[in-house]
C-alpha cells in the first residue's frame, strides 16, 4: 500500500462511467443455457481491452495517482447500475442457478434478538420508511438495471474465473505500461456481500460464507500475485444493517457481522497486506439513508480485516460528521485510510477548497503520510459521465491545495 512522501496521492472507490459503445456491446452480448453467464465473443474482448486503455488513460489526464480498469470486466447494460460490483462474481463461480430466492423477489423474514438474518431489497427498513419515494419513478431515488440475473446457490461452489480474472488483470497491467503509472487497482467482492444470494445448498450461513471465501480466495491471489493491489468490496459490514427487520441492537448486529469478518480475513490469508485495500459502503444508492449503522458502532471491526487501507464514505451529508471517529481510534501503524473526500450521492461538483479541507481535516487525525484522496464509492453507474470526470478533475486539484499547504 502506498503511502504520501511529498503530496496526497489520488485514488477513487473503483467504478467508473463506461461508454455508451461499451453498455451497448454489453446489452447485446448473449446469454448461455442458464440464463445468467454472458457469452463473450473476440469482437466483444477486444473492445473491452480498449476501452480499458482509455479509462486509464483518462485517469492519468484528470490527476489520478492510483488507477483501476473502471470495473469494466463487470458487466453494465445501463447507464444506472448499482449491482455490476456485486453480480459480476456469478460469472466466474460454478454451483449455482436462477431461482426464486434472490434478495428482491423472495419471501420478506424477520429477525428477533439474537437471531438476525437478511431481509428482502424491497423490505429493508430504508426502503419500507420511504416506501413512496422508491416506488415513484420520479421520486429520485434510481438503482438501474443489472446486466444478469441474481443467481442462488444450489451445490458446491467452485472459482471457474481462471480467464476472466487473468484478462482483468492483462488489460489493466498493459494500459498502467501505456500510462507509465507504477501500480494499479482491481475490485473484488467479499464473502459478506457475495453470500447476500439465495442458498439452497449449504446448511448454515457459516458454512456459506466460508464457502464463498474459499472461492474468492483465488480470485484475490490472482490479483495480488500479478502484483496488482486488491480492493474488497464489502456493503455487507455496513449495509447490512438497513437489510435486517426489525432494527436490531447494536450489540447484535456487531455479533451479526464478526462471522462475515472472519470469513474475510480467511479469504485474504497468506496475501500480503500492503496489497489490500477494504473497502466500507453503505450502499451508494441515491435514497434517504436514514437507517444507516453509524461507522463509530463498525470502525473497531473494520479495523480487525487485514487490510493495508481503509477506504469509507465521508463526503456526503449522511456520514461527512463522522471523521471524528478518528479522534478516538487509532490506525495501525503502517496502514493508510482512503476517506471519502468527493461524493457520488450529489451532482453539485465539490469546491477544491472543500476537497482540501476535508483531505487536510484527516491528515490531522492520522498523518499526512497516511491519506489517499478518493471518492465516497463508485461513480460509474451513478453519476453522469461528465460529472463523474469533474468529480475526479476536482478531487485531484482539491488533493494538490491540501499537499501544498501540507508539505510546504
Amino acid at each position: 500500500m502506498l503511502h504520501n512522501d511529498d503530496h496526497i496521492l489520488v485514488s477513487h472507490a473503483g467504478s467508473l462511467p463506461r461508454s455508451k459503445q461499451l453498455i451497448e456491446a454489453n446489452a447485446a452480448r448473449q446469454f448461455a443455457e442458464d440464463g445468467f453467464t454472458l457469452n463473450h465473443t473476440p469482437e466483444f474482448d477486444a473492445l473491452e481491452t480498449a476501452a480499458v486503455d482509455e479509462v486509464v488513460r483518462h485517469q492519468r489526464e484528470v490527476g489520478v495517482d492510483i488507477p483501476n480498469d473502471g470495473e469494466y470486466g463487470k458487466a453494465m447494460s445501463s447507464s444506472v447500475d448499482y449491482g455490476a460490483w456485486w453480480n459480476y462474481i456469478s460469472q466466474r463461480v460454478s454451483g449455482l442457478r436462477i431461482s426464486k430466492s434472490d434478495p428482491f423477489d423472495a419471501t420478506p423474514v424477520r429477525s428477533t434478538p439474537g437471531h438476525l438474518r437478511y431481509t428482502t431489497f424491497p423490505d429493508r427498513r430504508d426502503w419500507t420508511r420511504f416506501h413512496d419515494v422508491y416506488s415513484d419513478p420520479d421520486g429520485g431515488v434510481l438503482v438501474g438495471k443489472t446486466a444478469t440475473a441474481y443467481p442462488s446457490v444450489v451445490g458446491p461452489l467452485t472459482y471457474i474465473g481462471q480467464d476472466a480474472v487473468n484478462e482483468d488483470i492483462r488489460n489493466l497491467q498493459a494500459a498502467l505500461r501505456r500510462e507509465g503509472f507504477p501500480t494499479g487497482f482491481i475490485t473484488a467482492v467479499s464473502p459478506g456481500s457475495a453470500a447476500r444470494v439465495g442458498n439452497e445448498y449449504y446448511s448454515s450461513d457459516e458454512e456459506l460464507l466460508f464457502a464463498w471465501a474459499d472461492v474468492l480466495h483465488e480470485e484475490y491471489k490472482a490479483i495480488t500475485d500479478a502484483g496488482l493491489e486488491l480492493q474488497i468490496d464489502d456493503p455487507s459490514i455496513a449495509e447490512g444493517f438497513d437489510q435486517i427487520n426489525p432494527e436490531p441492537s447494536i450489540e447484535d448486529y456487531r455479533n451479526f457481522i464478526q462471522p462475515r469478518i472472519e470469513a474475510m480475513n480467511h479469504a485474504l490469508r497468506g496475501i500480503p497486506e500492503e496489497l489490500v485495500r477494504f473497502h466500507v459502503c453503505w450502499g451508494s444508492w441515491h435514497g434517504p439513508h436514514t437507517t444507516d449503522i453509524p461507522f463509530e458502532a463498525i470502525i473497531d471491526k473494520v479495523l480487525q480485516i487485514n487490510a493495508g487501507g481503509y477506504t469509507f464514505e465521508a463526503a456526503n451529508v449522511r456520514h461527512e460528521h463522522e471523521w471524528r471517529v478518528w479522534e478516538d481510534h487509532k490506525l495501525p501503524e503502517g496502514k493508510v485510510i482512503i476517506p471519502g473526500v468527493v461524493t457520488h450521492s450529489t451532482n453539485v461538483i465539490e469546491h477544491p477548497r472543500l476537497v482540501a479541507d476535508r483531505i487536510e481535516r484527516f491528515a490531522g487525525l492520522v498523518g499526512k503520510e497516511n491519506v489517499i484522496a478518493s471518492t465516497d464509492c463508485g461513480l460509474g453507474g451513478r453519476v453522469h459521465p461528465h460529472i463523474a470526470w469533474a468529480k475526479l478533475e476536482t478531487l485531484a486539484k482539491g488533493a494538490a491545495l491540501a499537499s501544498e499547504e501540507l508539505w510546504g
